[in-house]
Formats: structure tokens, sequence, C-alpha cells
């Protein structure tokens, strides 16, 4: 069968047979054009076909997919980068790759925390960094000081105790937030600048509505966990960003207008870095949030009878915030008043304390679930009187002689019925839960299954045919034989192999329906072949 192959402006003919499969074809056009491909530990080059809009992998037989006789196929040179770092994220249990230039790795472990802050939106003084032996890695060294090599898996910890309150944050589930917050005053406070912060990043309405209401500002710094309130000299430069500072790199458009609307110092906070919301959108390309920020700040605010431009508002407001807190703070001197730790309370140094960001469980930390203890009822008690006094031997024989002689109690048909009554509800709840997993891969592959185009032309549609009851006997056969050994129904398995084949975009239809029946045909053949071996 002879294909042509269309590379960089040439178009080639190839001689290949019809159960020739895409790697092989693609081994003869790499000697044919003497192409070079790698692939090394930064990346790889290598070929890639299309047919008819689809990429096509190499286990594919040419023709499974409908490629016959004269058929054209396009073929490119791609280049991959591999990722310079992963980061495994213990609270989502999920790896993170870390797509940057080689030169990461002689920078300093701050610059790393940055990153992966703007990739999974969590502060930075949540979480720490592991190597792959355990050792916790410091802001102040180098990712070559911990030896550190391209494609080294490290590990994301956070504090113990905080997996499901940050799981919570994440998924913007406001009630798990509120089960999992501490009972200690100062970490219970940071707990809710956290969840506010994570909550601006992510765009969750209902959670950043309660973090406002809970007295948390939006202007205000995260800061750090008060266990590490003296380490000043260690602490990351990012610990002073703010809500609104996530927000705007988020890209956050509703959460940004109800920053504002809570207060106007948002306009004119400024981040570590001396960037404000404004700068922070603009590097980050979020358009509308930079039309939004600018016709705030380009604004004016009217009173009785004088209007104020925005920046002078801001600023005269920041001058009697100023001068407020000041003589709030000279009077708290004045009364011999505290701040900051206290004698008692835990405090770590790095390098000296035992740590405390292992990302145990709630359970693990020695947290207690209040919610687990609600329903259970005191244990039962014999009452004994003094005339009749038990004796626990006797009573442990009666118990051993009881279990021995005990027999199952006859069921009459009446018993059978009330039994099967009582085991409706479980058949119910296994059937709800395969609902559940059809529903799952339901929405995974249907966006991408195409359906027909309406059509409006009066001819009349080909004729239907039918299998056998014979054919119809096997076919289901060989489909309980696939559905043993692949994990997969039938129906899941011609969802996914319509899935896949409507990645051929120019093809018809009904083409891509029989390239989907091929492909399902054969994985059936194949997983009945092993199973025939075996």
């Amino acid at each position: 069968m002879r294909i042509f192959i269309a590379f960089e402006g040439s178009f080639e003919p190839f001689e290949v047979s019809t159960d020739e499969t895409v790697e092989a074809v693609k081994l003869m056009i790499k000697d044919y054009f003497h192409i070079p491909l790698s692939e090394d530990e930064q990346g790889r080059r290598y070929l890639e076909l299309i047919y008819a809009g689809a990429a096509l992998e190499d286990s594919w037989n040419l023709a499974d997919v409908g490629i016959s006789f004269c058929s054209t196929l396009k073929c490119f040179v791609k280049e991959e980068d591999k990722p310079t770092l992963y980061v495994f994220n213990a609270v989502t249990q999920e790896m993170m790759p870390i797509m940057e230039s080689t030169s990461l790795l002689g920078k300093k472990v701050s610059q790393l925390r940055t990153l992966i802050t703007l990739r999974c939106g969590f502060p930075v003084s949540v979480f720490c960094l592991r190597t792959p032996r355990g050792l916790e890695m410091y802001d102040c060294n180098t990712l070559r000081d911990y030896q550190t090599d391209i494609g080294t898996t490290l590990r994301l910890d956070v504090w113990d105790g905080w997996k499901e309150f940050l799981m919570g944050c994440l998924l913007g589930q406001k009630l798990k937030v509120q089960r999992y917050l501490s009972n200690e005053g100062p970490v219970l406070k940071y707990q809710k600048r956290v969840a506010l912060y994570i909550a601006a990043f992510y765009g969750y309405i209902e959670l950043t509505e309660w973090a406002l209401k809970q007295g948390v500002r939006p202007n205000e710094a995260v800061g750090v966990h008060p266990y590490r309130a003296w380490c000043n000299e260690t602490l990351h430069a990012d610990v002073s960003k703010c809500p609104i500072h996530a927000a705007a790199e988020g890209g956050q458009l509703l959460i940004l207008k109800a920053f504002v609307n809570y207060s106007v110092l948002c306009l004119e906070c400024k981040n570590a870095a001396g960037q404000t919301p404004l700068t922070i959108a603009i590097k980050h390309k979020h358009k509308d949030c930079v039309l939004y920020l600018q016709s705030k700040m380009w604004s004016t605010v009217s009173f009785l009878k004088i209007s104020v431009p925005m920046r002078i508002y801001i600023k005269i407001k920041q001058w009697i915030l100023r001068a407020q807190s000041h003589y709030l703070y000279k009077s708290q001197l004045c009364r011999a008043r505290v701040f900051g730790a206290r004698v008692g309370d835990i405090v770590m140094v790095d390098g000296f304390t035992k740590p405390k960001m292992t990302s145990k469980n709630w359970h693990q930390a020695g947290n207690k679930d209040s919610q687990g203890t609600l329903g259970k009822l005191p244990p039962l008690k014999e009452h004994t009187t003094s005339r009749n006094p038990v004796d626990p031997l006797a009573i442990s024989q009666q118990d051993k002689r009881e279990q021995i002689f005990k027999f199952p109690p006859v069921v009459d048909a009446n018993t059978f019925s009330e039994l099967q009554r009582h085991q409706q509800p479980n058949r119910q709840k296994i059937i709800a839960t395969a609902k559940k997993k059809e529903k799952l891969v339901k929405n995974m592959y249907f966006p991408q299954v195409p359906l027909p185009p309406v059509s409006r032309v009066g001819y009349s549609h080909p004729s239907f045919y039918y299998t056998t009851p014979r054919a119809d006997f096997l076919l289901r056969s060989s489909f309980a034989s696939f559905s043993e050994h692949n994990g997969k129904t039938p129906r899941e398995n011609a969802i996914y192999c319509l899935a896949v084949a409507s990645a051929f975009k120019e093809k018809r239809w009904l083409q891509r329906l029989e390239i989907a029946r091929i492909l399902a045909k054969k994985s059936v053949s194949n997983l009945t072949r092993k199973s025939d071996s075996v």
C-alpha cells in the first residue's frame, strides 16, 4: 500500500503494509530524511505523525485508524523539555513538575519556594521542602548544597494537623475549613489569614466572604506561624504578601472587586518587592484585572464640597491609620501590656527544635474530633446487690457454654422476606455507586465525543445490519472477558474509544464511528489472546 508523507515542504511516497504500526513508519521516515532524534535528561526530540487532524500513537496500526491507499500523513519534528525538578505535594498527593532552566539548581531554595507558591497557591509560611532523604531545605542555602540534580523529586510538607484544613481551602469547602481550625488563639488567627489567601488565589467567593466576616483584612500580610514569630532574620520575603496580591496573581476579578469595596487601601498595598496589585496584574498579563484596577486608581472620591483623587485619598487614610496605631501603641505601653510570645509558648528554631512540619493528619497530630464523640452512649453497667453477689468466673463459664452450644436460628418465610427488605438499601447503594462511576466516565470522555450533525436533507438513511444470535452470544462472552482483564465495562470502553476517534476532526462522523469500532474490537481481541495464552 502506498501512502504519502508531507515533511518540511517535501511530499514523498512510501510503500507500507496495512498492518504496519505507526512506530515502524516513523523509523522509515527517520532513515529516509536523516532526522536526528535524541532523548536525554533535559528533554527529547521526536517525530509526530498527524492524520485527519489527530496525532497517531506508536502502538496503532495504519488500518485501525482508517489509513487507506494514497492517504497523506503530515510529519513534524517536536522538541519537548523535561522538568528540571519534581515536587510531590503531601496535601494533594500530586506530582508537580517545575519547568525551569537548569540554572535554577544554582539558585537559593527561597526562589524555588516562590515558584511553588505561584503554582499551588500556598503561602510560603505554610510549607517547607525536603530532599528525597527527608532533610529539610532552608531558604538561605542553594539547591546544589543539597546535591539536587536534574529530575530530582522533592517533597512539600506542611504543618502537622493541617492537611485536612488546607485541602478544604484548596477545594473552597467552608464547612471543612471551619471543622479543622485550631483551638489555639494565635494559630486560629493565622489559619484564617491563610484561608483568605488561598480563597483569593483560587477565586472562592463563599470562603472569601466567611474570612472577611471573621475580621481578616485583605491588605493584611499572611505572616508566619506563631511558632516562628521570633525567627525574623531567616524568614522568607514573601511572608509579607497579602490576599490582595494573591488575587492579582491568580487573575480573580471578582475577588479583587470584593477586596477594593472592603477597603480602598488594597489599591496601594505593596509586597516585599514594592509591587502594587496593578503592577502584579500587569506582570501576569491579566487584562480584565488591569483595566479594573487602573480605572479605580484614576477615579475620584467625592465629599460634600470637594472631590479628591483616589491616590490623595489613600495617602490621607494611610496617614490617619498610622496616627491611630501610634496613639494606641503608646496607650498600651502605658498599661504595660505584653505582645508577642510569652513564657511557655512554643518557639521553633531551624536546626534545634523538633520539626513540626511533617504533614501529619489531624488525628496523628494529637487532635481529637469533637464530632466523633457526640453520638457515643455510656457503657452498660451490671447493678448487683450484696444479697446476690455475681461470680465473674461463673459468668465467663456460662458465656462459653452458650457460645459452644449456640445454633443458628431457624428462618421462616416471613423472616426471609424481612431480611430481603433490609438488604434492599444495600442493593440500592451498590446501584448508586455504579451510577456514580458511570457518571464519572461520562463526564471524563463525553465532552470529547461529538454528536453527528443534524441532517436536513431528505434522503433515506442506509439500512442497519444486525448480528445473528450466535454472533451476539460470542460478542457478549468476549466483552465479559474484556471486563474481567481490563477493569472497564463495555460501555466505558466504547466511550473511551469514541473519545480517541473524535480527535480525527477532518473525518466524517460515521468514519470516526468506524475507527472507534475497530479500536474497541482490537482491544477486546488483544485481551482475549492474552487470556488464552495464559
